[in-house]
């Protein structure tokens, strides 16, 4: 099934932090130039509590393509802003299981990103501060290995190319989601605009059916339902 669509909609101006790329400290690794079209690099390590990026730079730039599209279900745990959509080029959507285990939290396959020439992934880029990032990478189970913190770029609707913080399964077997992650993600593609027919292929992924339980699901609902209620 593929899920990709080529679309040249874009959403909102996005100008990036400063370059996190610049002379490090010690403890970062040297500068390096940007990873071209569908290329991955590791991301840089994260700076010490209470240690700057290089240049004074406190904001990060993360590209969020599943769940955490949806702004109440990233805001859970981290901080951020929304900046606006982009496009990964030469990537596709997947959902698996790491290492064949179901995930515990949402009952089915979750959403990574593969190499895929002449394919296109869609999402939000979020703008928040690196004291975060400690906390985007245990919702992501770094330390457990489950995702990988990867650097890759991303398209801005002024034609500009950041570098951006994303994650990338390891070592997994092909899965799809439960219903109510695949919601989560669509409701996230809608809520910031993404394009139609992008919005159409993720309506149309097949999911697994489980029917029971997933308290985060409701958790995220909740927090939905208050947002727009705050805004009535």
């Amino acid at each position: 099934m593929r899920l990709m669509t080529n679309c040249n909609f874009y959403k909102y101006p996005c100008s990036p932090p400063p370059s996190l790329l610049s002379t490090a400290p010690k403890w970062r690794r040297p500068p390096h130039p940007l990873p071209a079209h569908g290329a991955i690099t590791p991301a840089p390590p994260l700076p010490p509590p209470g240690r700057e990026r290089p240049g004074g730079a406190m904001e990060a730039l993360y590209f969020a393509y599943g769940s955490n599209l949806l702004r109440e279900r990233l805001l859970l745990g981290s901080a951020a802003s929304p900046c606006g959509t982009a496009r990964l080029p030469d990537f596709k959507l997947d959902f698996g299981h790491h290492q064949g285990r179901t995930s515990p939290v949402w009952h089915g396959g979750t959403a990574t990103i593969v190499q895929s020439p002449g394919d296109e992934v869609w999402g939000v880029v979020w703008k928040m501060n690196t004291s975060n990032l400690s906390s985007l990478d245990k919702q992501e189970g770094v330390a457990d290995g489950i995702y990988v913190p990867i650097e890759i770029n991303v398209h801005t609707p002024a034609g500009k190319v950041l570098t951006c913080r994303s994650y990338q399964m390891r070592d997994y077997v092909r899965g799809p989601p439960s219903p109510q992650y695949k919601k989560v993600i669509c409701m996230g593609a809608k809520q910031n605009g993404l394009p139609t027919e992008y919005q159409k292929k993720l309506e149309a992924i097949e999911t697994n059916n489980y029917a029971g339980p997933v308290p985060i699901f409701e958790e995220i609902e909740a927090a939905v339902k208050a947002s727009k209620a705050n805004f009535a």
